[in-house]
């Protein structure tokens, strides 16, 4: 394993917190659910030294994940291998998954979930910073904070982002990663409120437009062709095309054209506002198979757009 301190000159972004969200975070070293590339630095230079030391630490999670039609056929563990944040974790979305579905990566079951981190060596109390890729940018990492906060972790934040981190100049590892010591990670309960499942989907398709029927907001983060069926699904056997209802809110819209990472809040909320959306409504973010479903959902976090209560994931998606 080597580390690499890296030259090029130090840049940075700015990015504008909603104050609201601070009152929710005030166990946690961080003061908002997004967390810059400098704060995720300075925050590993406080973890104990010591590999066993039994106090709570803040540890990267690597999210890296690619499209199974990638024209260069790369895959998030070479990828977490070849460059990662010193000490961070690999969370393997095509792994960690419901092993009994048909469905890739679907959310796994409680104890299965339980079992991986124990085996990433990660403890309750740990305070956790997901990142993506240098390559792709926001992409995969919000489905590993998302699911995360499906399960109850306590305190889960997402780096904006890795590119950044890279270009800054910060620490970075290469080639075979540590191997943790073992933890013994408690069963967790799932947060039912966060997710829509494919019954309960169904039925808000086929009453859309219905008298009567509950007024959801359907964003759809999968691109425009994809959506409008005009272009395929990277996917052998699916049809392109969109629910009934659904809004197009390609993720691509919600980042920055070259970093990669979110938008400010303010910008964010332009993006929502421009698409027609009621922040009063329900909303359900959607996409290809639930992965950048969730990048919308922290888009509209960060934007402090529509109730966190009525704001879930359709796990599964289009597929």
């Amino acid at each position: 394993m080597t580390i690499i301190i890296a030259s090029s000159p130090i840049w940075r972004a700015t990015f504008s917190r909603p104050a609201s969200k601070l009152s929710i975070l005030q166990r946690c070293k961080f003061s908002s659910y997004l967390v810059t590339p400098q704060e995720l630095h300075q925050a590993l230079s406080k973890n104990a030294p010591s590999t066993i030391s039994t106090a709570p630490k803040t540890i990267p999670i690597c999210a890296a994940w690619f499209m199974p039609n990638d024209p260069e056929k790369r895959t998030g563990l070479e990828t977490f291998k070849k460059k990662r944040i010193p000490s961070a974790r690999f969370f393997d979305i095509d792994e960690i998954k419901d092993a009994e579905s048909d469905y890739p990566h679907m959310l796994p079951t409680c104890e299965a979930f339980a079992d991986a981190m124990s085996r990433m060596g990660i403890k309750r109390d740990d305070e956790l910073v997901v990142y993506d890729t240098e390559e792709l940018g926001i992409f995969s990492a919000p489905r590993v904070a998302w699911t995360m906060r499906v399960y109850g972790h306590p305190k889960v934040h997402l780096l904006n982002n890795f590119r950044i981190w890279v270009k800054e100049g910060l620490p970075v590892e290469t080639g075979p990663p540590e191997v943790p010591n073992i933890t013994k990670y408690p069963t967790p309960s799932y947060n039912t409120d966060m997710v829509v499942k494919y019954a309960e989907m169904k039925t808000i398709g086929y009453d859309h437009g219905k008298e009567g029927a509950e007024d959801f907001h359907i964003l759809d983060a999968r691109s425009k062709g994809r959506f409008d069926g005009t272009d395929p699904e990277p996917r052998p056997g699916l049809s392109s095309g969109h629910m009934p209802g659904a809004t197009s809110v390609p993720f691509q819209e919600l980042l920055d054209p070259e970093t990669k990472a979110l938008l400010p809040a303010e910008e964010l909320r332009k993006v929502f506002e421009s698409k027609n959306l009621d922040p009063k409504k329900p909303i359900i973010t959607t996409c290809g198979t639930g992965v950048t479903a969730a990048v919308i959902e922290a888009a509209l976090r960060e934007a402090d757009f529509g109730s966190e209560n009525d704001r879930r994931v359709y796990d599964g998606s289009w597929t």
